[in-house]
């Protein structure tokens, strides 16, 4: 059984205000409220739920889902503030706790934070930590040019966007590489273009080379076939126009375009692309 985690247990006992599950010898029984219980559960089943401390710091379960787990980055909103920290809003009754000593700069309320969630060592309680640099993996990033990976957009830098890649690592999206800036807080499909011998990430937000080309270039003639076989954007457009329409590289469109024309499915002409009528 996982603290801050959602676990699968046995119901082992009904009572009125809930019932029981099985958290093993070094826990015991631990409550799920009756509020919570799904109708028909019978003891003997499963159930997936998330365990956390109540306000007594009792182990206590909910089939409710938070916005993020243990071991999890996330953007959160602080809910409240008082003498010892600020009290995030991670969607349970029980707000999550950022002591004054886990945080950057002192959080306001109804302002969003990137923070880390964790068991802190000293207490053992479940809490989020702004300080996210001491969270991130030190090991050797896995990846190769052109791999796909799931970003959270972390902060501003003078070079670009700082991002967490894959829940782990530390990458960069460039300000010169971006039709549009993403805000922090978002999560994107970024690709890889390289990995730094110091194990930080450089990100695109288009696949690379041919590989993106290719896969436009079916996205470029879906938009044709559903737009009257014709669009004005052209290889001469701006590519913030171009960006605007198809979210990809003036680079990615010219090359999709070329593939379509040598295919002879496209003519081009100055008033942009035409789809070759199969008459």
């Amino acid at each position: 059984m996982e603290l801050g985690r959602v676990n699968r247990l046995t119901v082992i006992k009904q009572v009125d205000f809930g019932l029981y599950l099985d958290g093993g010898e070094v826990h015991g029984p631990i409550l799920l409220p009756s509020r919570y219980v799904p109708e028909g559960t019978k003891v003997g089943d499963e159930l997936d739920v998330f365990i956390y401390l109540d306000q007594d710091e009792r182990l206590v379960a909910t089939t409710e889902r938070p916005l993020a787990q243990v071991g999890d980055f996330a953007h959160l909103e602080v809910a409240w503030v008082n003498n010892f920290g600020a009290f995030l809003n991670w969607g349970l009754m029980k707000d999550l706790f950022v002591p004054f000593r886990e945080q950057k700069m002192k959080m306001q309320k109804g302002n969003r934070y990137i923070v880390h969630i964790h068991l802190d060592e000293r207490s053992h309680r479940i809490m989020a930590s702004a300080k996210v640099e001491k969270f991130l993996s030190q090991d050797m990033p896995p990846y190769r040019p052109g791999d796909a990976v799931e970003v959270l957009v972390w902060q501003k830098t003078d070079l670009g966007l700082k991002a967490i890649v894959d829940n782990r690592f530390s990458g960069l999206l460039y300000d010169q590489q971006m039709f549009r800036e993403p805000h922090t807080g978002d999560r994107l499909t970024a690709y890889v273009q390289q990995v730094r011998p110091d194990g930080k990430i450089d990100l695109i937000l288009q696949p690379l080379g041919q590989q993106a080309a290719t896969e436009f270039s079916e996205v470029l003639l879906q938009h044709l076939q559903t737009n009257g076989g014709h669009t004005p954007l052209g290889d001469k457009s701006p590519a913030e126009e171009i960006y605007a329409v198809f979210g990809v590289s003036k680079k990615v469109f010219k090359k999709a375009v070329g593939d379509l024309y040598r295919r002879r499915i496209i003519t081009i002409g100055d008033d942009g692309l035409t789809l070759i009528s199969e008459d």
